[in-house]
Formats: structure tokens, C-alpha cells, sequence
């Protein structure tokens, strides 16, 4: 009876080591979820922010060329021309 009472005293010691392991691992898996979760809203904040100097960048290109500048005048004559197409396809389109 003696050694059925060490095997299962050395079982609750096993178990309580596995049940604490477990709840450090939940727990650290928490952390690292929510770690991600700013990890991806920080990311996507500073993707808009890209996408929206980008477009600022176009935008003071274009500018520079209507201004004069020759550095970027077959950019903008190009941005014009596609303008130019999009209007006639939305004229036909309306024609229609």
C-alpha cells in the first residue's frame, strides 16, 4: 500500500507541473496573439500612411510639371492622357 500511495503522490506532483506548464503556455500564447494583433494594426496603419504619401508624391509631381518643371513633364502628360481616355470611356459609356 506504501508504494501505491508514493505512485500516486508522485502522479499529483506530475500533474501539478503539467497543469502549471500549461496555464504559462496559455498564457504566453496570449501575449504573443495579442502582441500580433498590434503587430498588424501598426503595419496596415503604416501601409495607409505609404499609400497616402504616395499619392501626395504624384500629386506634387504633377505640380512641379504644370509649374514648368521639365523633370516630370512625360509623367504628367501621360497621367493627362489617361485621364483623357477614362472621360471618353465614361462619355461612350453614358452614350450608350
Amino acid at each position: 500500500m506504501s508504494e501505491l500511495s508514493k505512485i500516486i503522490d508522485s502522479l499529483e506532483v506530475k500533474f501539478f507541473k503539467l497543469s502549471k506548464r500549461i496555464e504559462n503556455l496559455e498564457q504566453l500564447n496570449e501575449n504573443l496573439s495579442n502582441e500580433l494583433k498590434n503587430l498588424k494594426q501598426t503595419t496596415q496603419l503604416e501601409n495607409e500612411h505609404i499609400i497616402s504619401l504616395n499619392n501626395e508624391l504624384e500629386s506634387l509631381k504633377i505640380t512641379n510639371s504644370l509649374l514648368g518643371s521639365e523633370e516630370y513633364k512625360k509623367e504628367t502628360k501621360l497621367k493627362i492622357n489617361s485621364l483623357i481616355r477614362e472621360i471618353d470611356y465614361c462619355i461612350a459609356q453614358l452614350s450608350e
